[in-house]
Order: structure tokens, then C-alpha cells, then sequence
């Protein structure tokens, strides 16, 4: 076997982890809308924070942080993490696949949708019991209960924005590698996020 055999043969064994995160755990080889069950993993993310809070409290074990809001903490620190490691693995995947953007990456999709959420529901609305109250589906803060309605709402904008792409979401696809790829759903997660915002201030839904 010659050289560059090999080499081509142990590609795919190197790259495979970038390529599962790339495609979210398989999920960017859905054959109908990928990027959608993308930003449904996304969603999916967004509540595992409060998850694994009220299960450790569940377990006796309570988390304290001295004027820092432990939930709020984790979902900026998810939205960090996701995001680098979705600029490594896009990269990866891209210049496996030798494709700009190719349509089976879509932790793009993950991350600009928990963005979303993450800057459309930090901030609780005023003149209204924004608080957990045992029948909403998760947390975004302590102080900001994650209903359907949010949910949904902000699939919806994340979408209308990932598919419009206004300015500058589709400039930024002109950015190198996995930048490119993940820049502008953080655009779209962006606009997303201020609009989601906007309605819950303004509907106080």
C-alpha cells in the first residue's frame, strides 16, 4: 500500500471526532433539514443547565456562588465552549469533506441557537412572575423560567435569521474555515436574540 494510501485510509480515523461534533452527534446527516434538528439540539442544550442543577439538588447537593447566578454562569460558559469547538471541528470537517460550508455541518446551527436563547431570555421581563414555577420546561437564569412559548419562538427566529442572513451574517461567510461557517449563524443568533427579547418585553407572554 502506497504512502498516500495509507494516509487517505487514516484520515477518517483521525478526523472522526471533529466530524461528530461537526454534525452534532450525527444528527447534520438528517437527509431533510439538518440545520433545523441542528438548532433543536440546540434548544436541547439550553435546558441542560437547569436539568443538572435541580438533579444535584434533588441528590442534597446545593451549588453556591456568591453574587453570580450559577445557571447564567454555565450558559455563557457552554456558549464559549460550543462555539470554539465548533470553529476547530468545522474547520476539520470542511477541509475533510473539501467543501466551504458543507450542509452536514451543523454545530453552527447548536450554537447560534442556544445564543439565541441565551440573549433573548437572560433578562427577566419586568411586571411580570418571571420565575420557575415547576411547569415551565427549563431555566435560562434563576430569575427566567424557559417556556414553549420561548422555545419555539426563538426556533423560529433563529431560523427566519439563519435563512435570511442580513447584514453582516452573510459577509461573515466569507471568514476562513470553520469561522466562516459559524459566523454567521452567531449573526443570525444575534439578531435572533434581540428580537426574542423585544417580544417578551413588549407581550410580556
Amino acid at each position: 500500500m502506497s504512502a498516500a494510501s495509507s494516509s487517505q485510509s487514516a484520515s477518517p480515523r483521525k478526523t472522526w471526532f471533529a466530524i461528530s461534533i461537526a454534525t452534532a452527534g450525527g444528527l447534520g446527516y438528517i437527509p431533510f433539514a439538518p440545520g433545523t434538528f441542528g438548532s433543536l439540539a440546540g434548544l436541547v442544550l439550553t435546558m441542560l443547565p437547569s436539568w443538572a442543577l435541580f438533579k444535584l439538588a434533588m441528590d442534597g447537593v446545593e451549588i453556591h456562588i456568591r453574587g453570580v447566578d450559577p445557571i447564567l454562569l454555565a450558559q455563557v460558559v457552554i456558549a464559549i465552549f460550543v462555539g470554539g469547538i465548533g470553529v476547530w471541528s468545522a474547520t476539520r470537517a470542511a477541509e475533510f469533506w473539501q467543501q466551504k460550508d458543507p450542509q452536514r455541518v451543523v454545530i453552527d446551527e447548536v450554537s447560534g441557537q442556544h445564543l439565541t436563547l441565551l440573549l433573548g431570555c437572560s433578562i427577566p421581563v419586568a411586571s411580570r412572575a418571571d420565575v420557575w414555577n415547576g411547569s415551565s420546561l427549563g431555566l435560562m437564569t434563576l430569575h427566567t423560567a424557559l417556556s414553549w412559548k420561548y422555545l419555539l419562538l426563538g426556533l423560529i427566529l433563529f431560523r427566519v435569521f439563519d435563512i435570511w442572513k442580513p447584514f453582516p451574517a452573510r459577509q461573515a461567510e466569507s471568514l476562513p474555515g470553520g469561522w466562516g461557517i459559524m459566523a454567521d449563524d452567531w449573526m443570525a443568533g444575534i439578531y435572533a436574540g434581540i428580537v426574542l427579547g423585544l417580544a417578551r418585553s413588549v407581550f410580556h407572554f
